[in-house]
């Protein structure tokens, strides 16, 4: 019989296989050290006998000459247990976040870069990883989410992350790594207290274990409660942003303000967090927070890292940050496909009731500049811009518009890529088709 660390380990690995749908392929991220070779190790012993198809990854990272013997390592422990292997190489900029956090970035971009969508990827985290990053998020002022520290599963760009063994402590894995007799790589820069995480390992838990032995566990346990706590919330914040939703995904501002600092708070960072947007820094977020209460003429725009706030006419955008449109003008016939700098133009003109000396002007498609008239159905002759104004398109979508110009006239404005706003009369656009 199994000893009892290794009949929990195998326990907690046959209930997350249990979670995996069968076809989908479990993949095991292999550093080379204890916990993630006897993770492999146990994964292995699992799967074959149920079945399931499971392969391993190793991140290299270059940062240290001992990165390629963790590399061997790997292939070794991988041949000898007849698991599929796939190791990446990554180049780390730290980019102002520390090496710790750089490298942490690089390593799961080379995840979700090779991983299909719908497999899941064990990781080997466990109680003391979770009672560290609860430290280091309290230490940098974390509210809830970040508290929480890792949860045991979650979804990220179509893969299912899961830490069978997040409850569990070290020195159970170390226990069960030394009856199997198993060998795995130490990290020589584990020992280096510059970095964070392992000061804290070192000096802080491992004073707060003098006092209290039970410290990794009562930490995680408030990870988890954090956790908990943050899922609550999120609940309620979703269920109320349905009452605040406008169109484009837009927030009433006015509506928003009547909420409490705090629940506007957790409103904004649930909307983004939805939108795969990153959450804005306190300062930023309490500069959108005073600026729901700016006049409807207002055009407010608020920027930070990976998004951006704008307020217009009492709505709130949160956006991904817009890319500066190049220079771009070509000629048309109207039916060819069309590639634009913002997507492929899904419209042709399919039926022209033109003068035939109209219809012979060759097209020219480009941004909108400004000044443009259209004739409209019904409507006659009409600026774009009070087209735009009356349709309530945001000022910073405006000039990302393509028109269809013949000659002088505009025939058409598309809001690329498939979006027909307004077309001339005479002139029939349609969809078109993907074998066009």
């Amino acid at each position: 019989m199994a000893p009892p660390p290794l009949n929990t380990l195998k326990g907690l690995l046959d209930n997350a296989l249990a979670e995996v749908p069968p076809g989908r392929t479990i993949w095991v991220a292999l550093s080379g050290g204890l916990d993630s070779c006897l993770l492999l190790a146990l994964a292995a012993a699992l799967a074959e006998p149920a079945g399931r198809s499971l392969r391993a990854i190793h991140v290299n990272h270059g940062l240290q000459a001992a990165a390629e013997s963790f590399e061997a390592h790997s292939r070794a422990l991988c041949e000898r247990l007849n698991v599929p292997l796939t190791v990446t190489k990554v180049a780390v900029k730290t980019s102002g976040k520390g090496i710790e956090g750089a490298a942490r970035d690089a390593r799961y971009k080379a995840f979700f870069e090779t991983i299909p969508d719908g497999d899941a990827l064990w990781l080997a985290q466990h109680q003391t990883d979770q009672a560290e990053t609860f430290l280091l998020a309290a230490l940098r002022g974390s509210g809830v989410r970040g508290l929480a520290g890792m949860p045991y599963r979650r979804q990220s760009q179509g893969v299912t992350l899961m830490r069978p063994w997040l409850f569990i402590a070290r020195a159970e894995l170390e226990t069960a790594a030394r009856v199997l007799d198993l060998s795995w790589c130490e990290d020589p820069t584990n020992s280096d207290i510059a970095l964070d995480r392992n000061r804290l390992r070192h000096q802080v838990l491992a004073t707060l274990r003098e006092r209290w032995p039970a410290a990794d566990a009562a930490l995680a346990s408030s990870a988890a409660h954090a956790g908990e706590a943050d899922t609550l919330l999120t609940e309620y914040a979703e269920a109320e942003l349905l009452t605040l939703l406008g169109e484009n995904h837009t927030l009433g501002a006015t509506a928003l303000s009547e909420r409490s600092r705090p629940r506007q708070r957790l409103l904004i960072r649930t909307f983004c967090h939805q939108h795969g947007l990153p959450t804005p820094p306190q300062k930023r977020l309490e500069s959108v927070l005073e600026q729901l209460t700016a006049k409807p003429d207002a055009e407010v725009c608020i920027e930070w890292p990976g998004a951006q706030a704008r307020l217009w006419r009492q709505r709130l955008y949160l956006l991904k940050p817009y890319e500066p449109l190049p220079e771009w003008a070509v000629d048309w016939n109207g039916q060819t496909a069309l590639k634009t700098p913002l997507g492929p133009l899904g419209w042709q003109v399919a039926a022209s009731q033109q003068s035939v000396s109209a219809r012979s002007q060759p097209l020219r498609v480009t941004w909108r500049q400004g000044g443009e008239v259209i004739h409209l159905p019904g409507r006659g002759r009409r600026d774009v811009k009070r087209l735009l104004q009356e349709a309530d398109v945001p000022p910073w979508e405006r000039e990302r518009l393509v028109v269809i110009m013949q000659a002088d006239s505009c025939i058409g404005v598309i809001s690329p890529p498939a979006t027909l706003l307004w077309q001339a009369a005479g002139v029939v656009f349609t969809r078109l088709t993907s074998s066009a």
